[in-house]
């Protein structure tokens, strides 16, 4: 048996908080993964970091490498917040997935800021992030990373998960597991709130009060990406190019909402119908736009199911403290299936304070 006390960071493209989860991590006596959450927390960006955040693509090289070590600083007192808040003694890790600037496997490029070593001085404790890279490296896409964790962790949660963060990804538990970006998910609904100066469409409210707008629908369901069949995944680079030319236009607002939410809700469905999904169970953010669930809901033949708070914000925290437990047990956390990759690799880099 081994056992694992790991605390999971998550940052995702939304920007809409650092995720934190502190949790052990069994593997017991049938080689079987069992898994307790004992603490979960969010902690916010302050309105300077965020709007750092959002241009980092457009920094130098020396500014980003200065982002990089200011957000492993950020990382670290957070996480000795946390500590301190719920008084937590026991840990054998800290897993890191970090903030994505730059994904373009295509080129073996995946770039997630928030310095490892930085944190691991900040806290004193090992830390293990740069989980993608070497999945790139062996000619994967290096994303989605979390179906292993559907697979070990909550395979009895329903036939087909989907997470609903900045991007859409889903996880098909079949006889062989299929997981990929489907669509852009929370990242261009923001976009087109922060206009009106809102974080976001609190439950599609803002969506819902809109109409649909034919020509934009089917200029969006056109993006080739869709008829690409996996493994592929999507970046903030690939939404500049194809998504926000198309709905930074001078239709009413709610009105590209809705057809944002219409097309999101489309190509979601169509996975869905595509692969029989039967009980699909949606995490993420973007499970709380009852809007969107809806029209989810709508168009799917499945059963979609939202399960508590603490699962829907927190999952991905989980899964990457999860991906920490399987580095330090010398198992692979990459599945080459679901990337592309020519192999299942340990992925991560382990800094020691």
């Amino acid at each position: 048996m081994s056992l694992y006390r790991i605390i999971g960071l998550m940052s995702g493209t939304s920007m809409d908080g650092i995720d934190i989860s502190y949790c052990s991590y069994l593997k017991n006596s049938d080689n079987q993964w069992e898994h307790t959450v004992i603490h979960t927390y969010e902690a916010k960006y302050t309105e300077e970091t965020l709007q750092v955040l959002k241009f980092a693509k457009s920094l130098s090289a020396f500014d980003l490498l200065l982002l990089d070590k200011k957000l492993g600083e950020i990382y670290g007192d957070e996480i000795n917040n946390f500590i301190k808040k719920f008084n937590i003694s026991d840990i054998d890790a800290i897993a890191s997935h970090g903030h994505t600037v730059y994904h373009q496997p295509d080129l073996g490029i995946t770039n997630q800021i928030g310095c490892g070593e930085t944190i691991a001085v900040k806290t004193g404790i090992k830390v293990i992030n740069d989980f993608r890279k070497k999945d790139v490296l062996n000619n994967g896409q290096g994303a989605p990373l979390v179906p292993i964790g559907d697979l070990l962790l909550f395979n009895n949660l329903g036939d087909t998960l989907l997470n609903i963060g900045g991007f859409c990804n889903v996880t098909l538990l079949r006889k062989k597991i299929i997981a990929f970006d489907i669509c852009p998910g929370n990242l261009p609904l923001n976009f087109l709130m922060n206009k009106i100066n809102f974080e976001f469409d609190f439950n599609g409210e803002k969506a819902k009060s809109g109409k649909i707008d034919s020509s934009l629908l089917k200029a969006l369901n056109k993006i080739e990406y869709y008829n690409q069949s996996p493994p592929k995944s999507l970046g903030t680079e690939w939404l500049d190019a194809n998504i926000t030319p198309l709905i930074d236009s001078n239709l009413k607002l709610e009105d590209i909402l809705n057809t944002v939410v219409e097309h999101i809700a489309t190509q979601i469905s169509n996975v869905l119908n595509s692969e029989g999904s039967r009980k699909v169970l949606v995490t993420g953010g973007g499970a709380k736009n009852n809007y969107l669930i809806e029209r989810i809901q709508s168009r799917s033949n499945a059963e979609i199911v939202r399960p508590n708070e603490e699962l829907i914000n927190f999952k991905e925290a989980i899964v990457f403290g999860f991906l920490g437990a399987l580095y330090l047990n010398n198992d692979f956390n990459t599945l080459s299936d679901v990337t592309g990759a020519t192999k299942n690799v340990i992925g991560g880099i382990l800094h020691i304070p």
